[in-house]
């Protein structure tokens, strides 16, 4: 394994990278509401991450075919985009998207309500998203790794969520995915030791039931197994010498 430990330089075009990442979501998030299709969120968010002069980093990732990942419901991540995929009042969408600035990549995403949810689903979504905190707690120079994992893992559990296996997070740079994987769930090992420089795309996906999920037939979109609900909720993250700096979050 071979983590990369960035530069100033190099953390600088990162952090604008994730600053405009940021901005997307913001955007992004103003237009979800019943009746709009996931093609036109995919959309809005390809001619957003242009309009800031960035390259959007999924779009024709080994050949997936759009720039948003729009995941609906029990969708747990890498929904693609769909003129007839309409969001409904009550459903819950999450977006994972990813910009290249000047070479260098940020990726993050965001679950939302579509209108007015139930307070499962609104729960689900906090929960999801506070357990990112969580792990954060541990996120700095000298702890290890798996800290993050352990901590995300003991929070959600207390929620009696499912919390994804076979997805995980991942080191981010120049390339989008790079040592280390991150997983969301407990680990028996410490894991690599966290140092100063580290840039890591720490990413817990929930689910309402089971852990346990399946890809669809089209070999990118999968799928909680149990057909219950799951929120995903992401960010770009520098390790620094006394915690970590988030830099896709306003």
């Amino acid at each position: 394994m071979s983590v990369t430990i960035k530069s100033p330089r190099e953390i600088e075009l990162m952090r604008e990278a994730g600053r405009i990442l940021a901005q997307v979501h913001d955007e992004l998030g103003k237009i979800i509401r019943p009746g709009i299709s996931t093609y036109d969120i995919d959309k809005e968010g390809e001619k957003l991450i242009r309009s800031f002069g960035c390259e959007p980093s999924f779009l024709n990732y080994e050949g997936y075919p759009a720039s948003i990942c729009v995941s609906v419901n029990e969708e747990v991540v890498h929904g693609i985009p769909s003129r007839r995929r309409i969001l409904k009042e009550g459903d819950i969408v999450s977006l994972d998207a990813g910009v290249i600035y000047k070479g260098w990549h940020s990726d993050a995403a965001r679950t939302h309500a579509v209108g007015k949810t139930d307070d499962k689903a609104a729960k689900l979504i906090e929960v999801t998203r506070q357990s990112f905190f969580e792990g954060i707690k541990f996120a700095k120079a000298g702890n290890h790794l798996h800290d993050i994992s352990n901590a995300i893992d003991a929070y959600v559990r207390r929620f009696g969520y499912g919390v994804v296996r076979d997805l995980v997070g991942h080191g981010i740079g120049s390339r989008l995915h790079e040592d280390p994987q991150i997983p969301n769930y407990g680990q028996r090992s410490r894991g690599i030791r966290l140092e100063a420089g580290m840039t890591l795309a720490i990413e817990p996906m929930i689910n309402a039931g089971t852990w346990k999920v399946s890809w669809l037939d089209d070999g990118w979109t999968v799928v909680t197994r149990d057909g219950k609900l799951s929120a995903h909720y992401e960010n770009t993250v520098l390790i620094t010498e006394d915690g970590c700096e988030i830099l896709s979050l306003l």
